[in-house]
C-alpha cells in the first residue's frame, strides 16, 4: 500500500450528507443507485453508487446519513453525471455497507 502525507490527506474533503432521492441507475455496467444527498450550506450533489447487493430497494437508503468526498470533479458513469463519492467499507465481491457519522449530526459538517 502506497503511503501518503499529512498535506494529501488534508485535500481530501469529506461530508455528512443526507440521501434525499435513491433511483435505480439505468444504462450502467453493474447495478447502481442515483442518489441526491443534502450536504447543507455545500447544497445537494448527486452520486452513482453500487450499494445494489445490501440494499435491496432504493428506498432503504432514503434519510441515510452518509460520509462522502466532496471536492473530486465530477465524473460521467453512463448517462449520469457523479458530484460526489459515497464512502463505505467493502468486500471485493460487490458489498458495500455505508459510512455514517455516529451522531446525529448537522448535513455539511467536515470529516477530520
Amino acid at each position: 500500500m502506497e503511503t501518503i502525507t499529512w498535506n494529501d490527506f488534508e485535500k481530501v474533503d469529506m461530508r455528512v450528507g443526507t440521501i434525499i432521492t435513491a433511483v435505480v441507475a439505468d444504462g450502467v455496467n453493474r447495478p447502481a443507485y442515483r442518489l441526491t444527498i443534502d450536504f447543507g450550506d455545500l447544497g445537494m450533489k448527486k452520486s452513482s453508487a453500487q450499494l445494489t447487493q445490501r440494499y435491496a430497494a432504493p428506498e432503504e437508503l432514503i434519510g441515510r446519513k452518509v460520509v462522502a468526498v466532496v471536492n473530486f470533479p465530477p465524473k460521467q458513469i453512463g448517462k449520469f453525471m457523479s458530484e460526489c463519492l459515497v464512502l463505505g467499507a467493502v468486500d471485493g465481491k460487490g458489498d458495500v455497507a455505508l459510512l455514517a457519522a455516529e451522531a446525529d449530526v448537522p448535513n455539511g459538517w467536515r470529516i477530520a
